[in-house]
Protein backbone atom coordinates (compact mmCIF):
# COMPACT_ATOMS: atom_id res chain seq x y z
CA UNK A 1 0.00 0.00 0.00
CA UNK A 2 1.32 3.23 -1.28
CA UNK A 3 1.69 6.21 1.41
CA UNK A 4 1.13 9.80 0.67
CA UNK A 5 3.54 12.00 1.96
CA UNK A 6 1.84 15.26 3.39
CA UNK A 7 4.32 18.15 3.06
CA UNK A 8 2.08 20.82 4.20
CA UNK A 9 4.32 20.44 7.84
CA UNK A 10 7.06 22.98 5.66
CA UNK A 11 4.31 25.44 5.57
CA UNK A 12 5.05 25.90 9.59
CA UNK A 13 8.78 25.96 9.22
CA UNK A 14 8.77 28.67 5.99
CA UNK A 15 8.50 31.89 8.36
CA UNK A 16 11.62 30.63 10.01
CA UNK A 17 13.65 29.93 7.12
CA UNK A 18 12.76 33.08 5.47
CA UNK A 19 13.43 35.31 8.91
CA UNK A 20 17.09 33.77 8.98
CA UNK A 21 17.73 33.75 5.72
CA UNK A 22 17.13 37.89 5.92
CA UNK A 23 19.30 38.11 9.10
CA UNK A 24 21.94 36.15 6.83
CA UNK A 25 21.87 37.29 3.45
CA UNK A 26 21.16 41.57 4.22
CA UNK A 27 24.97 41.57 6.54
CA UNK A 28 26.43 39.17 3.90
CA UNK A 29 25.84 41.71 1.52
CA UNK A 30 26.87 44.55 2.73
CA UNK A 31 30.20 42.83 4.02
CA UNK A 32 30.06 42.11 -0.06
CA UNK A 33 29.53 45.62 -0.67
CA UNK A 34 32.39 47.30 1.24
CA UNK A 35 34.81 44.65 0.24
CA UNK A 36 34.82 45.93 -3.30
CA UNK A 37 34.32 49.50 -2.67
CA UNK A 38 36.48 52.60 -1.12
CA UNK A 39 34.76 55.36 0.89
CA UNK A 40 35.62 58.34 2.05
CA UNK A 41 32.71 59.42 4.50
CA UNK A 42 29.33 61.25 3.38
CA UNK A 43 28.54 57.91 2.32
CA UNK A 44 30.07 57.73 -1.04
CA UNK A 45 31.47 55.15 -2.36
CA UNK A 46 33.80 54.13 -5.57
CA UNK A 47 34.52 50.60 -7.23
CA UNK A 48 37.93 49.51 -5.69
CA UNK A 49 37.26 45.89 -7.59
CA UNK A 50 39.64 43.16 -5.45
CA UNK A 51 42.41 45.54 -4.18
CA UNK A 52 41.47 44.91 -0.48
CA UNK A 53 41.51 41.15 -0.94
CA UNK A 54 45.38 41.59 -2.21
CA UNK A 55 45.84 43.40 0.61
CA UNK A 56 44.83 41.20 3.17
CA UNK A 57 46.24 38.05 1.69
CA UNK A 58 49.65 39.73 0.84
CA UNK A 59 49.79 41.04 4.58
CA UNK A 60 52.36 40.00 7.48
CA UNK A 61 49.69 41.24 9.60
CA UNK A 62 46.80 38.84 8.39
CA UNK A 63 49.41 35.76 8.25
CA UNK A 64 50.18 36.40 11.65
CA UNK A 65 46.92 36.65 13.08
CA UNK A 66 45.77 33.45 11.07
CA UNK A 67 48.75 31.90 12.44
CA UNK A 68 47.77 32.40 15.76
CA UNK A 69 44.50 31.51 15.58
CA UNK A 70 45.22 27.83 13.88
CA UNK A 71 47.87 27.08 16.65
CA UNK A 72 44.83 27.99 19.48
CA UNK A 73 42.55 26.21 17.29
CA UNK A 74 44.44 22.90 17.23
CA UNK A 75 45.46 23.06 20.77
CA UNK A 76 41.78 23.09 21.88
CA UNK A 77 40.75 20.24 19.95
CA UNK A 78 43.79 18.03 20.89
CA UNK A 79 43.41 19.04 24.36
CA UNK A 80 39.38 19.19 24.83
CA UNK A 81 38.15 16.13 22.79
CA UNK A 82 40.33 13.35 24.15
CA UNK A 83 39.80 14.85 27.71
CA UNK A 84 35.95 15.51 27.06
CA UNK A 85 35.73 11.96 25.92
CA UNK A 86 37.87 10.80 28.81
CA UNK A 87 35.79 12.15 31.24
CA UNK A 88 32.07 10.65 30.07
CA UNK A 89 33.98 7.35 30.08
CA UNK A 90 34.38 8.23 33.63
CA UNK A 91 30.79 9.28 34.45
CA UNK A 92 28.40 6.99 35.72
CA UNK A 93 25.63 5.62 33.68
CA UNK A 94 23.10 4.51 36.53
CA UNK A 95 22.06 5.95 39.42
CA UNK A 96 21.35 9.27 41.27
CA UNK A 97 25.05 10.85 40.11
CA UNK A 98 24.09 10.74 36.91
CA UNK A 99 21.71 13.77 37.07
CA UNK A 100 25.16 15.44 39.50
CA UNK A 101 27.52 14.76 37.11
CA UNK A 102 25.39 15.84 33.80
CA UNK A 103 24.69 19.53 35.84
CA UNK A 104 28.03 20.14 37.02
CA UNK A 105 29.07 19.46 33.15
CA UNK A 106 26.35 21.41 32.25
CA UNK A 107 27.41 24.73 34.44
CA UNK A 108 30.17 26.50 32.87
CA UNK A 109 27.96 25.96 29.18
CA UNK A 110 25.47 28.59 30.86
CA UNK A 111 27.97 31.10 32.06
CA UNK A 112 28.44 34.04 29.56
CA UNK A 113 31.13 34.37 27.69
CA UNK A 114 32.01 38.11 28.86
CA UNK A 115 31.48 36.66 32.25
CA UNK A 116 33.89 33.63 31.75
CA UNK A 117 36.16 36.23 30.80
CA UNK A 118 35.93 38.49 33.64
CA UNK A 119 36.14 36.23 35.76
CA UNK A 120 39.55 34.26 34.76
CA UNK A 121 40.77 38.02 34.29
CA UNK A 122 40.96 38.07 37.98
CA UNK A 123 41.09 34.46 38.81
CA UNK A 124 44.40 34.59 36.90
CA UNK A 125 45.61 38.23 38.31
CA UNK A 126 49.52 37.53 39.18
CA UNK A 127 48.87 39.04 42.52
CA UNK A 128 45.58 38.66 43.95
CA UNK A 129 44.21 35.97 41.73
CA UNK A 130 43.71 32.31 43.11
CA UNK A 131 45.35 31.01 40.22
CA UNK A 132 48.30 33.68 39.74
CA UNK A 133 49.49 33.46 43.42
CA UNK A 134 49.35 29.69 43.37
CA UNK A 135 51.55 29.10 40.33
CA UNK A 136 53.82 31.70 41.84
CA UNK A 137 54.14 30.48 44.96
CA UNK A 138 55.05 26.88 43.87
CA UNK A 139 58.04 28.92 42.20
CA UNK A 140 56.98 29.20 38.16
CA UNK A 141 57.57 32.92 37.33
CA UNK A 142 53.92 33.85 36.11
CA UNK A 143 51.82 37.03 34.67
CA UNK A 144 49.66 36.70 31.80
CA UNK A 145 49.58 40.09 31.70
CA UNK A 146 53.31 40.59 30.53
CA UNK A 147 54.21 37.45 29.54
CA UNK A 148 53.02 35.35 26.38
CA UNK A 149 53.84 32.23 27.28
CA UNK A 150 51.57 33.00 30.54
CA UNK A 151 49.25 34.46 28.08
CA UNK A 152 48.42 31.65 26.07
CA UNK A 153 48.71 29.30 29.42
CA UNK A 154 45.69 30.90 30.94
CA UNK A 155 43.28 31.64 27.67
CA UNK A 156 44.30 27.69 26.45
CA UNK A 157 43.09 27.02 30.31
CA UNK A 158 40.21 29.12 30.33
CA UNK A 159 38.91 27.63 27.00
CA UNK A 160 39.17 23.80 28.43
CA UNK A 161 37.26 25.04 31.36
CA UNK A 162 34.88 26.62 29.99
CA UNK A 163 34.19 24.36 26.56
CA UNK A 164 34.88 20.55 27.51
CA UNK A 165 32.06 20.25 29.05
CA UNK A 166 29.94 20.34 25.67
CA UNK A 167 32.12 17.55 24.24
CA UNK A 168 31.42 15.92 27.54
CA UNK A 169 27.68 16.08 27.05
CA UNK A 170 27.81 15.04 23.34
CA UNK A 171 29.55 12.11 24.14
CA UNK A 172 28.07 11.22 27.02
CA UNK A 173 24.82 11.18 24.73
CA UNK A 174 26.26 8.69 22.20
CA UNK A 175 27.76 6.33 25.07
CA UNK A 176 24.15 5.92 26.44
CA UNK A 177 22.32 5.21 22.98
CA UNK A 178 24.76 2.04 22.76
CA UNK A 179 22.68 -0.97 23.52
CA UNK A 180 23.87 -3.33 26.08
CA UNK A 181 24.10 -6.32 23.78
CA UNK A 182 27.37 -5.16 22.27
CA UNK A 183 28.66 -4.76 25.70
CA UNK A 184 27.32 -8.75 26.77
CA UNK A 185 28.71 -9.89 23.17
CA UNK A 186 32.22 -8.23 24.44
CA UNK A 187 32.22 -9.89 27.89
CA UNK A 188 31.10 -13.72 25.92
CA UNK A 189 34.04 -12.81 24.00
CA UNK A 190 36.86 -12.09 26.78
CA UNK A 191 37.25 -8.33 25.91
CA UNK A 192 37.71 -5.65 28.36
CA UNK A 193 39.06 -2.13 28.70
CA UNK A 194 40.81 -0.80 25.31
CA UNK A 195 39.20 -3.10 23.07
CA UNK A 196 36.09 -2.19 24.24
CA UNK A 197 36.55 0.83 23.50
CA UNK A 198 38.18 0.70 19.97
CA UNK A 199 35.99 -1.49 18.79
CA UNK A 200 32.99 -0.64 20.24
CA UNK A 201 32.57 2.59 21.74
CA UNK A 202 34.45 4.82 19.33
CA UNK A 203 33.24 3.16 16.45
CA UNK A 204 29.68 4.36 17.86
CA UNK A 205 30.76 7.68 19.04
CA UNK A 206 32.05 8.52 15.28
CA UNK A 207 29.09 10.83 14.48
CA UNK A 208 29.02 12.27 17.75
CA UNK A 209 32.35 13.33 18.02
CA UNK A 210 32.21 14.63 13.96
CA UNK A 211 29.41 17.08 15.83
CA UNK A 212 31.52 17.87 18.46
CA UNK A 213 34.82 18.58 16.68
CA UNK A 214 32.65 20.67 13.99
CA UNK A 215 31.32 22.76 16.89
CA UNK A 216 34.62 23.39 18.76
CA UNK A 217 36.75 23.71 15.61
CA UNK A 218 33.98 26.79 13.76
CA UNK A 219 33.55 28.07 17.93
CA UNK A 220 37.34 28.01 18.63
CA UNK A 221 37.83 29.91 15.73
CA UNK A 222 35.37 32.16 15.96
CA UNK A 223 36.44 33.16 19.50
CA UNK A 224 36.22 36.67 20.51
CA UNK A 225 34.59 37.74 23.80
CA UNK A 226 37.08 35.48 25.82
CA UNK A 227 40.48 36.77 25.33
CA UNK A 228 39.15 39.84 24.53
CA UNK A 229 38.15 40.58 27.74
CA UNK A 230 40.96 38.39 29.37
CA UNK A 231 44.20 39.37 27.75
CA UNK A 232 42.54 41.81 24.68
CA UNK A 233 45.25 40.71 22.26
CA UNK A 234 47.88 41.13 24.43
CA UNK A 235 50.61 41.32 25.96
CA UNK A 236 51.28 43.16 22.82
CA UNK A 237 50.24 40.84 19.98
CA UNK A 238 50.36 37.45 21.32
CA UNK A 239 47.10 37.10 21.79
CA UNK A 240 45.90 38.78 19.43
CA UNK A 241 43.36 36.31 17.35
CA UNK A 242 41.94 36.41 13.51
CA UNK A 243 38.76 37.84 15.42
CA UNK A 244 40.44 40.22 17.56
CA UNK A 245 42.73 41.85 14.64
CA UNK A 246 39.59 42.17 12.60
CA UNK A 247 37.40 44.37 15.01
CA UNK A 248 40.69 46.33 15.37
CA UNK A 249 40.63 46.93 11.62
CA UNK A 250 37.09 47.53 11.50
CA UNK A 251 36.22 49.87 14.42
CA UNK A 252 39.81 51.09 15.64
CA UNK A 253 40.61 51.60 12.61
CA UNK A 254 37.69 51.97 10.86
CA UNK A 255 38.68 50.75 7.41
CA UNK A 256 35.54 49.36 6.24
CA UNK A 257 37.06 47.66 2.92
CA UNK A 258 40.02 45.82 4.38
CA UNK A 259 37.63 44.73 7.13
CA UNK A 260 35.04 43.84 4.98
CA UNK A 261 37.52 41.55 2.73
CA UNK A 262 39.08 40.18 5.61
CA UNK A 263 35.18 38.61 6.93
CA UNK A 264 34.66 36.95 4.14
CA UNK A 265 38.11 35.82 3.82
CA UNK A 266 37.26 34.98 7.48
CA UNK A 267 34.30 33.19 6.62
CA UNK A 268 35.60 30.89 3.67
CA UNK A 269 38.77 29.63 5.68
CA UNK A 270 36.01 28.44 8.27
CA UNK A 271 33.46 27.18 5.71
CA UNK A 272 36.19 25.12 3.98
CA UNK A 273 37.98 23.81 7.06
CA UNK A 274 34.63 22.49 8.40
CA UNK A 275 34.32 20.90 5.15
CA UNK A 276 37.57 19.18 4.73
CA UNK A 277 36.86 17.99 8.47
CA UNK A 278 33.34 16.18 8.06
CA UNK A 279 34.67 15.26 4.60
CA UNK A 280 37.60 13.54 6.00
CA UNK A 281 35.53 12.38 9.43
CA UNK A 282 32.69 10.68 6.91
CA UNK A 283 34.45 9.54 3.97
CA UNK A 284 34.13 5.59 4.99
CA UNK A 285 30.38 5.69 6.28
CA UNK A 286 27.77 3.95 4.71
CA UNK A 287 25.47 5.79 2.33
CA UNK A 288 21.86 5.91 3.34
Amino acid sequence: MNKTENQKAWLFVLPVVALVAFNAIIPLMTVVNYSVQETFGDNTFFWSGIIWFEQVLTSERFHDALGRQMLFTFLILVIEVPLGVAIALAMPRKGPWVSVCLVLMALPLLIPWNVVGAIWNIFALPDIGLLGRMLNGLGFDYNYTRQPLSAWFTLILMDVWHWTSLVVLLTYAGLVSIPDAYYQAAKIDGARGWAILRYIQLPKLKRVLTIAILLRFMDSFNIYTEPFVLTGGGPGNATTLLSIDLVKIALGQFDLGPAAAMSLIYFLIILLLSWVFYTLMMRNEPQQ
